[in-house]
């Protein structure tokens, strides 16, 4: 064990059994065995060769993109563990959303909850996300987000924070560390050193944290110091750079190196002067945030010389793994960095019982959940604003209702996936018609039009905006606006920030999600079926005044 670091120690305060079992399990491990601690691999193939050539690495860590199918994701897992000298670690994003768990209870992202603002329901929505996460094997969240949503035009923190209000961050992310750890699912703060004043996407740039040392200190400071205090087992540095701490400490050459492998973010600011012991992990290491600063060869072992304890995600762990192995031989990485990783992983393993081997699935009551979930995703729609008064509707005053919408944007499917609130609206009676991009719409022959926009802020989108040229099919549909001939309401299932590109739609409603159960809460709501609870964890209007009108 190396003197700096003590597993009895805060975060992890292991007993003395569990911390000989740290001790003893380092010394037994060759150079080649904890290397392989160091990485955690994305496994999306289920082709048994493949599978076998990657269980016989012995990692340390995966995430898993799971099938479907429980009996053969259990016998996947099963195999890693048996292959392994120590049992994995299994992670996962646990937001909720179109983040949940395969098989899982469908609940609202962050921002959604946020909305809610409820420190109980928020407790509960997290204890199902670790059952969830549990019942597939996942006992490690890279979860949750303590990224402030200051620049209304990042598509990347909007719908996956808790919003732009410090102290609403605060309550959630508390309660969403103490809750996934109470229930053996390690947390981990993200991403560290903040994001949110930049309107970048690390997916696809090196993001830049613009605060003064000062201003930092009174924001992501004060968050993850409580992050700290209150026991977070983990941390994630982004491909952020803070270049105001760098220039402090004199390294200029410095200031726009991203966290993941800037040493004076990860040891000297977070290990140093925030007093953080547990386990750092890198963010995904395919980014062009990180990948677009250097080459992979060279960024590899700087990530952990730098202060990360392991390296996330690998498309070919037998190589990561020889040029970490070259690292050490050229003394580019040292042996003694290595085992305080390697230490603070396995201490990161007993903090969750694997030290006594794969805990036993919890006992849930999934009805149970399910009641929840849906009672929570009724108290998410926030209805920013009616000036005309619009709401409730009902097929009896707005029988006939025109759709325009350009579909469920997802970064991980090519085609739009189209709305169930057409159907869902049928059901209840009215009359729909969807627009047809190009085609001429005749206000009279309608008594509702809705706009409706999905696009949670998911993973390299750059920009999040009205498309309006593509949305209507032309550059002369493009200038229409219906809503003076026939009520009109624009609904945003994800980004919360439409006003922006359409100030002077009448009604305008955001319910942060985009899945099946939180369009059917909306309509709900619409029909005055149930209330507005929903209030706004961000300034929907973007600071414009005639947003409001």
């Amino acid at each position: 064990m190396t003197e700096q670091f003590d597993p009895r120690q805060f975060p992890f305060l292991l007993d003395d059994e569990a911390a000989t079992w740290v001790e003893t399990v380092l010394k037994s491990l060759s150079l080649e065995q904890k290397l392989a601690q160091l990485i955690n691999v994305l496994i999306r193939t289920d082709d048994p060769e493949e599978l076998a050539q990657l269980q016989r690495l012995g990692l340390g860590s995966m995430a898993r993109k799971v099938s479907g199918d429980e009996d053969f994701e259990r016998k996947i897992r099963d195999d890693f563990h048996a292959q392994a000298p120590v049992p994995l670690l299994i992670t996962a994003d646990l937001e909720g959303s179109r983040m949940s768990q395969p098989g899982g209870v469908v609940l609202p992202n962050p921002l959604g909850i946020a909305a809610v603002d409820n420190v109980t329901a928020t407790e509960r929505a997290t204890e199902i996300l670790a059952m969830d996460g549990l019942a597939n094997g996942i006992n490690w969240t890279f979860t949750p987000l303590l990224d402030i949503n200051k620049e209304f035009r990042s598509a990347i923190v909007g719908t996956r924070s808790f919003g732009s209000d410090l102290e609403r961050i605060r309550r959630h992310m508390m309660a969403q560390i103490r809750t996934f750890q109470s229930h053996g699912v390690a947390a981990t703060a993200k991403h560290w050193p903040g994001e949110g004043y930049d309107d970048r996407d690390q997916h696809l740039v090196t993001t830049i944290n613009p605060l003064s040392v000062e201003d930092w200190e009174a924001t992501f400071g004060s968050l993850y110091r409580d992050a700290i205090k209150s026991g977070v087992l983990s941390v994630m540095p982004g491909h952020i750079a803070f270049p105001a701490w760098v220039r402090k400490l004199g390294f200029e050459a410095d200031a726009f190196t991203p966290a993941t492998i800037n040493r004076h973010l990860t040891q000297a600011l977070l290990r140093d002067h925030l007093g953080f012991n547990g386990v750092i992990v890198s963010d995904a290491t395919a980014m062009a945030g990180l990948n677009a600063f250097a080459k992979r060869k060279d960024f590899l072992p700087n990530i952990i010389s730098a202060g990360c304890d392991i390296i996330l995600f690998s498309n070919d762990p037998q190589q990561d793994l020889r040029w970490l192995q070259e690292a050490i031989e050229d003394g580019l990485l040292s042996l003694e960095r290595v085992d305080e990783a390697v230490s603070r992983i396995l201490s990161l393993k007993a903090r969750v019982g694997l030290h006594n081997g794969i805990p036993a699935l919890p006992v849930r009551d999934r009805a149970a959940d399910e009641a929840f979930a849906k009672e929570l995703h009724q108290r998410v729609p926030t209805l920013v604003k009616d000036t005309q008064q619009l709401l409730p509707i009902s097929p009896e005053t707005h029988r006939r209702v025109l759709i325009i919408s350009g579909g469920i944007v997802d970064p991980f499917q090519t085609d739009p996936i189209p709305f169930e609130l057409p159907e869902m609206m049928q059901e209840k009676g009215f009359e729909v018609s969807v627009y047809r991009a190009g085609e001429k719409v005749d206000p009279s022959a309608y008594d509702l039009l809705l706009y409706l926009f999905g696009e949670e802020t998911l993973l390299t989108r750059n920009h999040i905006f009205i498309d309006w040229l593509k949305l209507m099919g032309g550059f002369r549909f493009s200038m229409q606006r219906f809503w003076h001939e026939v009520p009109t309401a624009m609904i945003s299932f994800g980004y919360p920030y439409h006003l922006y590109d359409a100030p002077r739609v009448p009604t305008y409603i955001n319910t942060y999600s985009t899945t099946e159960q939180m369009q059917s809460a909306v309509l709900n709501a619409m029909l005055g079926e149930t209330p507005w609870h929903g209030t706004s964890p961000v300034d929907p209007f973007c600071g414009l005044e005639d947003a409001r009108l």
